[in-house]
C-alpha cells in the first residue's frame, strides 16, 4: 500500500479537508439483484433512469460509485435526509451488506442499484441530474499496463461534467499517490472543472477502506472538483 511519500508538490494541498485541497462485469451480463425496497432492479440498460421514481421525495441526488459495503454511503445519508442517495456496485455480497444497513437505519432517502459504475455513470445517469458524485478508494490498478483500467480517467471527467447539475461536486478519495496524480491531473486539465473545498461534515464520514488505513497509519489523499 502506497503512502504520501513521493506526492508532486501540487498535491500535497489536496490532502486535507476544507482546503482545496478483476476484470469489471458488464451491464449485459449482471445478474439480477435479489428483490429489496432498497435495491432497484433495472428494467433496461439502454433507458435512462428517472430519479424522481427511485425515492418517495423529490431531493437533490448524490451517487457513490462503488460502495463497497455502504459504511459511507449508509452513514451520510442517514445525516443528511435532505438528499436522495444512489449507491451503485457491480458485486452482489457488497450489495446485500448496504442493502441490510439502509433497511437497518429505515433511509427512505437510499437506493441502491448493481451495475458497473463507468457504465451507469455514461448511459444510464440523465444528463445534469447529480449534485455530487462520491468516488472513493476505486481499484487502483497499480500495474502500469493495468491502468487505462482505472475508473478516473480523462473520459471520466467528461461523463462527470455531463451528469452534474451546474455547480455540482466531484469528490476523491484514495490511498494509492500515484492513482491520486492522475485523478488530480484530468481534472485540472478538464475545463468544466475547477478545485474547492471538502466540506468538513463530509471528511468526518469514513469508509470501511478508510477506517482500515487509519489503524494503519495511512493517510487518505482527497480532493474535491466543482462543475461550472
Amino acid at each position: 500500500m502506497k503512502t504520501e511519500d513521493g506526492l508532486p508538490a501540487f498535491a500535497s494541498s489536496l490532502t486535507h479537508c476544507g482546503a482545496p485541497a478483476e476484470s469489471p462485469l458488464t451491464a449485459r451480463s449482471a445478474p439480477s439483484a435479489p428483490h429489496s425496497e432498497l435495491i432497484y432492479s433495472l428494467t433496461s440498460i439502454i433507458d435512462r433512469l428517472e430519479p424522481a421514481k427511485l425515492f418517495p421525495h423529490s431531493q437533490p441526488l448524490e451517487v457513490e460509485l462503488g460502495s463497497g459495503d455502504g459504511t459511507f454511503i449508509a452513514q451520510y445519508a442517514q445525516r443528511r435526509p435532505d438528499r436522495n442517495f444512489l449507491g451503485v456496485e457491480r458485486l452482489l455480497g457488497r450489495l446485500r451488506k448496504l442493502d441490510r444497513k439502509g433497511l437497518r437505519a429505515g433511509l427512505a432517502n437510499l437506493r441502491l442499484v448493481r451495475i458497473e459504475a463507468s457504465y451507469l455513470l455514461e448511459y444510464l445517469l440523465p444528463p445534469e441530474s447529480v449534485h455530487a458524485l462520491h468516488v472513493y478508494f476505486p481499484d487502483p490498478w497499480p500495474k502500469r499496463k493495468h491502468r487505462k483500467n482505472r475508473l478516473v480517467n480523462p473520459r471520466f471527467t467528461e461523463l462527470a461534467a455531463q451528469a452534474l447539475t451546474p455547480g455540482g461536486t466531484v469528490y476523491l478519495r484514495t490511498d494509492d499517490s500515484d492513482y491520486f496524480a492522475q485523478m488530480t491531473a484530468v481534472f485540472a486539465a478538464n475545463t468544466n472543472f475547477f478545485l474547492t473545498e471538502m466540506p468538513v461534515e463530509l471528511c468526518g464520514v469514513l469508509t470501511d477502506f478508510e477506517k482500515d488505513f487509519l489503524n494503519r497509519g495511512v493517510r487518505a489523499l482527497r480532493a474535491a472538483y466543482q462543475r461550472r
